[in-house]
C-alpha cells in the first residue's frame, strides 16, 4: 500500500531546499522514501535538488520538473525559488523515463516508454506523465500510452514550464538534467482510485483564425498567410513578440461538441503557442487543415464558478472515499501573469477546502506549467490554461 507525503516552500538554496521539505513532508523518516516527485520554479539548481534529494532518501527514485511556481498544503507561491515536492513509500509503482522528446517523435517515444513501464510492475491502473512543455504533440503521447494500457487507465499530470518566456524547461530523472526529456509513474496500489477534472473559463472572441496549412503540430499558414505572423497581428502585438508575450493574451480554443461543451462548462477547449520558429507556429497537439481556431479572453467569474462546480461534481461523485493525494496542474496564465495574490489565494483556497479531512489538507503537489492531462469525455485528453485536479482515493474504513 502507497502512503503519501509533501511540502511545500521559498527556499533560496537549492540543497536547503530539499532537506526542508523532507523535514517537513516525512520528520525523520525521508530515508525511508520509495519516490520523490519535484517541482521547483526555474530559479533552482535542478542538479543539486537531485543530488540531495538522494542523498536525503538514498533508496529512492527521484523525478523532478521545472515550472511557475507551486501549490502545496501550505498554498500557493510564485517566485523564482519555489519548491513543491510529493514523498510515496511502499513499492506498489513502476517508473520510466526518456530524453529527446518532441513533436515529431512524440509517439514513437511515449509507445517506448509505455512498453517498458508496463513490463517494470503488473497492476499499473493510473499513470502520472511529465513531458517537455515546449515542441511536443501531447495527445500522440496520449495515443501511444492507450495503446499498451487501454483508455480505461487515466493518464494525469502537466507539461513543465519556465517563468512563462518558453525559452527552456527542464525535466530531472536517473541523476541527470534534461531539457526535452518525459517521465511516467505507474501507480498499481489497487486499493487507490484516481479521479481528474479540469476547467479554464475563457471565452472566445471574434472570428476563428482558420489553420490553411499545417505539419503535424506545426502550424504554417492561418487564412492563407504565415501563421505566426498573422497571430500577432490579431493580438495586436509587434513582430518582434516573444512567446512570453503572446502566452499570457493568446490562448486559442477549439470547439468541442455540445456534449463535451456541457461537461466542460465551455464551448472550447484552449491551446497555448510555447515556441515559433519565424512564421511556422508549434502547437501543443496535432492540429489538422480547416480547424478553426478562436481567440480567447479570460472570464473571472466563470473561472471562479467553474473551479466551485468542478470541484463540487467532483467530490459528489466520490462521496464515501477519503483524498489521500491530490496532484494538481495549473496553468502559469491562471498564476500571478492573470491575477493579483489576493485573488490567487482565494481560487487555491476554494480548490483545496472540499478535499479536507478533520480540518487537514491531504498532501497536495501543484504546478503552474504550460500544459494538463485530465480524463474529458471519460476519455484522456490534453489541455492548457486550464486548473487540472487529480485527487487519489480510498474507500473510508
Amino acid at each position: 500500500m502507497l502512503s503519501f507525503y509533501s511540502a511545500s516552500g521559498r527556499v533560496v538554496n537549492s540543497r536547503r531546499a530539499i532537506m526542508e521539505c523532507l523535514e517537513i513532508a516525512m520528520g525523520n523518516e525521508a530515508a525511508s522514501a520509495d519516490l520523490i516527485l519535484i517541482h521547483a520554479s526555474i530559479g533552482h539548481n535542478f542538479s543539486e535538488l537531485i543530488d540531495q534529494a538522494h542523498i536525503e532518501a538514498p533508496k529512492a527514485k527521484i523525478f523532478a520538473t521545472s515550472c511557475c511556481g507551486v501549490v502545496g498544503r501550505e498554498g500557493v507561491s510564485e517566485s523564482m525559488k519555489d519548491i513543491a515536492l510529493m514523498a510515496v513509500k511502499g513499492n506498489d509503482f513502476g517508473t520510466v523515463s526518456t530524453d529527446g522528446i518532441f513533436g515529431h517523435n512524440a509517439y514513437e517515444k511515449s509507445l517506448e516508454m509505455a512498453r517498458e513501464l508496463k513490463a517494470s510492475k503488473d497492476g499499473i491502473n493510473m499513470i502520472y506523465f511529465l513531458a517537455s512543455g515546449i515542441d511536443i504533440a501531447n495527445d500522440l503521447c496520449i495515443q501511444a500510452f492507450e495503446e499498451v494500457f487501454g483508455e480505461e487507465v487515466t493518464i494525469f499530470g502537466a507539461t513543465s514550464s519556465d517563468n512563462m518566456k518558453g525559452f527552456v524547461s527542464y525535466q530531472a530523472f536517473e541523476g541527470k538534467v534534461f531539457e526535452h526529456g518525459a517521465f511516467a509513474i505507474g501507480f498499481a496500489d489497487q486499493e487507490l482510485s484516481v479521479d481528474t477534472q479540469a476547467t479554464h473559463g475563457f471565452v472566445a472572441v471574434g472570428d476563428p483564425l482558420v489553420v490553411t496549412k499545417s505539419n503535424g503540430h506545426i502550424i504554417e499558414e492561418f487564412n492563407g498567410k504565415p501563421a505566426w505572423d498573422e497571430y500577432l497581428e490579431r493580438l495586436g502585438l509587434p513582430n518582434d513578440a516573444t512567446c512570453g508575450d503572446s502566452i499570457p493574451i493568446g490562448a486559442l480554443g477549439e470547439a468541442l461538441s455540445p456534449e463535451l461543451a456541457a461537461e466542460y462548462g465551455n464551448n472550447h477547449i484552449l491551446r497555448v503557442v510555447t515556441k515559433h520558429e519565424g512564421s511556422k507556429m508549434y502547437y501543443a497537439t496535432e492540429i489538422k487543415e480547416g480547424t478553426g481556431l478562436w481567440l480567447t479572453k479570460r472570464d473571472e467569474d466563470l473561472i471562479f464558478s467553474e473551479m466551485d462546480r468542478m470541484v463540487r461534481v467532483m467530490t459528489e461523485r466520490n462521496e464515501g472515499k477519503e483524498a489521500v493525494a491530490v496532484f494538481h496542474a495549473d496553468c502559469l496564465a491562471r498564476g500571478r501573469f492573470l491575477f493579483n495574490r489576493i485573488i490567487k489565494e482565494e481560487l487555491v483556497s476554494k480548490m483545496q477546502y472540499p478535499f479536507y479531512e478533520n480540518e487537514t489538507c491531504p498532501p497536495w503537489l501543484g504546478m503552474y506549467g504550460f500544459g494538463e492531462f485530465a480524463r474529458l469525455g471519460g476519455k484522456n485528453t490534453y489541455h492548457n490554461y486550464t486548473t487540472a485536479l487529480y485527487v487519489l482515493y480510498r474507500k473510508k474504513k
